[in-house]
């Protein structure tokens, strides 16, 4: 008789997969957003949770629900060579490039740099990324134990720092909801969708998703038909939870204007709203809550991506991989938070097309029986506008770095492309490039690709 799973199965990988993917980051944009948006709480919200949360659902439900072994085999599904040049980039970008670092430069920038003298910035970040990375280590060693570590321990720690915090918000408001400023004005709902893109969240999830099925094997878990209903079930609590967060999150920003002003990020915002309530403790709350939340998504991703590339290189061991992603993302964060900002901004603008697309195509697979020319055709497609959406969003950051050619290609998409002023001229491409797929006949399409 098949044994039922019980509820703490779906809690404790659910709590572990919000406690991996909710760091400073689904902090500090929410919290922002509700400062600008004030009145347009509503619109606002919903588009930013259906970036922030609806898309890395779908991303951890394209790998329990497919069967596959991870994203390389995913993304292998429009070419063997691209699955690999793929999941090396997106490991890389939410790895030891820039995600990683920055689980340690934003704790720091948020919740120490304010009370330090400035010339003495750099060695105290030294000091404190060395210490971060340090425990990252020794937490991402014992794999087995991401559970335990993240599950039931310190997720639930970092959401009663957290608890606290919102609880005060609520029982004693600061204030009603200002006027929303910017784009928030006219569009709300788009721009919401468009700030859910920072979490990083929808690329994460396509390398969290082989950690959680890892952890649910280890529950004794086998069948894949139990897999992917404990992964949809467990996927279901941790988004919930983040829904609930997001909502306070955007609450607490939208009622705080009043009491302590506008002020230019969510970590600044954050820190104004622990000081209104708790005065010079609230620096101490903040601190443990923002450690708490990075320290968590460090280790879920130097655990991911130690895995990742020890699969693809095995010469190199586990450990070895987990020593240079410490390593490498202590020199990294040790340029600062807004250098590693300035850089991420190109790679996700983009790599993030290509991963909705390859997630919408992989839960959709079954209507085309999973042919890889519908994989293939959609993607170069994809690429052909978010290669330019990165270009642009580097010649914003670098002016230097611009191309007449390059130019003249963003110009004509800008005139000709729907939705493209909107972030989002890569799909109606993506579309295009699906249903030529589609008309691509069975017998030049590739047989080797796994259904």
């Amino acid at each position: 008789m098949k044994e039922k799973i019980s509820f703490s199965v779906y809690a404790v990988t659910g709590t572990m997969l919000f406690g991996m993917f909710f760091g400073a980051g689904n902090l500090i944009f929410p919290i922002q957003m509700g400062q600008l948006a004030g009145t347009n709480f509503w619109p606002a919200l919903i588009g930013f949770v259906t970036t922030a949360i609806g898309l890395p659902f779908l991303g951890i439900l394209a790998i329990g629900m497919t069967g596959s072994s991870g994203l390389r085999q995913l993304a292998g599904r429009v070419h063997p060579i691209f699955g690999s040049v793929f999941s090396v980039a997106l490991y890389l970008t939410i790895g030891p490039l820039f995600a990683i670092p920055r689980t340690a430069t934003v704790p720091f920038v948020v919740g120490f740099e304010p009370y330090i003298a400035h010339d003495q910035i750099r060695l105290y970040l030294g000091v404190f990324s060395l210490l971060f990375f340090l425990l990252v280590y020794y937490f991402s060693l014992n794999p087995a134990k991401i559970l335990d570590y993240i599950g039931k321990y310190l997720t639930p720690a970092f959401l009663a720092f957290l608890f606290i915090l919102i609880v005060t918000s609520i029982v004693n408001p600061m204030g009603s909801f200002g006027a929303p400023s910017g784009d928030y004005t006219e569009l709300a709902f788009i721009t919401g969708f468009k700030e859910g893109y920072n979490t990083m969240d929808a690329l994460a999830s396509l390398a969290f998703g082989i950690v959680v099925i890892q952890a649910i094997k280890r529950q004794g878990i086998e069948s894949p038909a139990d897999i992917a209903m404990t992964t949809l079930k467990s996927g279901v609590f941790a988004m919930s939870l983040m829904m609930i967060l997001y909502g306070l999150i955007t609450y607490i920003g939208a009622s705080s204007v009043s009491a302590v002003g506008l002020h230019e990020n969510g970590g600044l915002i954050f820190a104004a709203v622990a000081g209104h309530y708790f005065g010079p403790y609230g620096a101490l709350l903040l601190a443990a809550i923002i450690v708490l939340a990075c320290l968590k998504t460090s280790i879920g991703l130097v655990t991911s991506c130690s895995e990742f590339f020890h699969d693809m290189f095995p010469k190199t061991g586990y450990r070895q991989f987990v020593t240079i992603l410490c390593a490498v993302s202590f020199v990294i964060a040790n340029f600062g938070l807004n250098n590693i900002i300035q850089f991420a901004v190109p790679v996700l603008m983009l790599l993030y097309p290509l991963a909705i697309v390859l997630i919408i195509l992989a839960l959709a697979s079954p209507l085309f029986a999973g042919r890889s020319s519908v994989f293939a055709s959609a993607m170069i497609l994809t690429f052909g506008v978010s290669f330019f959406d990165g270009y642009s969003a580097l010649v914003n950051s670098i002016p230097a770095a611009s191309v007449s050619a390059l130019d003249s290609v963003v110009n004509f998409y800008e005139k000709s492309l729907p939705l493209y002023s909107l972030g989002l001229g890569w799909l109606l491409p993506a579309l295009i490039g699906a249903a030529v797929g589609m008309l691509i006949p069975k017998s030049m399409d590739r047989n080797n690709i796994q259904q």
